[in-house]
């Protein structure tokens, strides 16, 4: 019969099973990608956000052409091919799978990545940070999977990866302090002790943050001039940031006259309480005659802030010190400023 004769090692039945197969594989793709894809598509591009876009963007880039090869797979199993031929197929089967699965795993980590800075402040300027570095984490990528495919391949990788292994160690060594700030940098970018318009002291150092490289951060100083300094310094020191204060907690201290009379003295608090109760934006925590020092006695006063702003901090001292002179001097209170007082005995 016509349907069992021979052709290149299998029947001619043996040929059209596998071209159907082959065939209602790829039209029955061809539906799910008409129907089930398109309505993804239109969903995805009604929607907001950004992570359904990222799904059928990869189904059109990894998942579909990877299913048109499983159908190929699939037909050309059903034959009896000749060693040669079987060998081939297998080697770019996994040439294929290893491609197909490394680009995603990198679009992946990628998207996520860039996911994570874009919720965060000042995301745009992060993710252009980050961009080369993703290019360095993919070629890591890339060579693990060079790797694992030549080691499927039947080739001896030991030399390989003791090359590399090798050479890692020599970069790493050549290169430590580069690769210190480079892991400081994401220390930074994960940990986020500091973020771009935030205002830090480091030290003996004062500045608002204007640039988070990869290597270095770039600090404005109150000065004017900029502050170039590595991400490993930053973090492996003690920093105060001012940009995350809720509240700034002010104590300051009123010196008086040893003229003034305790009924007077006696006073001082409630007046200082007033003051501070009348000003917007601040509350009143104590006000004591915190000790009798040299030059007479000196009233401690505690308020907090609610905000981080320095400026305001400072008009509303202001305000406090006109106010506090004012009352002192309807009281008849005097400040005390050193002075020495010499008794004579005749």
């Amino acid at each position: 019969m016509f349907l069992q004769e021979q052709f290149l090692g299998n029947s001619v039945q043996s040929w059209i099973i596998a071209g159907v197969i082959f065939c209602a594989g790829v039209l029955l793709i061809m539906a799910l990608k008409k129907v089930l894809l398109a309505r993804l598509k239109s969903w995805a591009d009604n929607s907001d956000g950004t992570t359904d876009d990222f799904i059928v963007r990869q189904m059109q880039r990894s998942i579909i052409p990877l299913l048109y090869y499983g159908v190929f797979f699939g037909a050309v199993q059903y034959l009896n091919l000749h060693p040669k031929a079987a060998r081939v197929i297998d080697v770019a089967s996994l040439l294929y799978l290893t491609f197909i699965v490394v680009r995603l795993i990198t679009d992946i980590l990628r998207f996520m990545l860039m996911q994570y800075l874009s919720r965060q402040e000042n995301g745009a300027e992060k993710q252009k940070q980050v961009r080369g570095v993703m290019v360095i984490v993919s070629i890591v990528i890339w060579v693990v999977g060079a790797v694992f495919l030549l080691d499927n391949w039947g080739f001896d990788v030991t030399t390989i990866i003791t090359g590399l292994g090798i050479g890692g160690i020599a970069i790493a060594l050549a290169t430590q302090h580069i690769l210190g700030d480079l892991f400081s940098y994401f220390v930074i970018l994960f940990d986020r002790p500091f973020e771009v318009g935030d205002f830090i002291i480091v030290g003996d150092k004062i500045g608002g943050i204007e640039y988070i490289g990869i290597k270095t951060t770039r600090i404005r100083s109150l000065t004017g001039e900029q502050l170039v300094c590595s991400n490993t310094d930053l973090t492996n020191s003690r920093i105060h940031n001012y940009k995350r204060m809720e509240r700034r907690r002010i104590v300051f201290r009123v010196k008086v006259t040893f003229q003034t009379p305790a009924g007077v003295l006696a006073r001082v608090g409630d007046m200082m309480k007033e003051i501070i109760d009348g000003i917007e934006h601040i509350t009143f925590d104590r006000a004591h005659m915190a000790a009798i020092g040299d030059y007479g006695p000196e009233f401690e006063c505690v308020y907090y802030v609610a905000s981080s702003d320095y400026l305001l901090y400072m008009d509303v001292q202001q305000q406090i010190n006109l106010r506090l002179m004012e009352r002192f001097e309807q009281a008849g209170i005097r400040f005390a400023h050193p002075t020495q007082t010499l008794f004579l005995n005749n």
